[in-house]
């Protein structure tokens, strides 16, 4: 699967991948798309004892890059909504990106891990 998003100020994209019951997750975009770093997500059960899902990450994150919020964010979301292990790898750079900029981006994202 592979969508992409065209935000105000750059394009997102995603690339989804399953791997038997994982899943595995590339998401890059703006104007420089890299890895910047790598999120393994593992279901569990909710420690709030309320009997739903979520999932605890490991992250590798390369030096000065901030793509965790957006890789972990969504690795935890695909992997607790799917009970599936879950990497998500990938990067955005955008260079002078705003806070307003960096809202619209986690909204798409946050879209995005609702449609895996």
């Amino acid at each position: 699967m592979e969508r992409i998003v065209e935000l105000s100020f750059a394009r997102l994209r995603l690339r989804a991948e399953q791997a038997g019951e994982d899943c595995c997750l590339l998401l890059d975009g703006g104007s420089a798309p890299h890895i910047g770093c790598a999120v393994l997500a593992v279901p569990r059960p909710s420690l709030r004892g309320d009997g739903r899902r979520s999932a605890t990450a490991s992250v590798l994150n390369v030096t000065g890059h901030r793509d965790e919020a957006i890789c972990r964010a969504l690795a935890e979301r695909v992997a607790a909504r799917k009970n599936a292990v879950t990497v998500c790898t990938g990067g955005f750079h955008v260079d002078g990106i705003t806070p307003a900029q960096i809202s619209e981006l986690m909204q798409a994202v946050e879209k995005l891990a609702e449609e895996i």
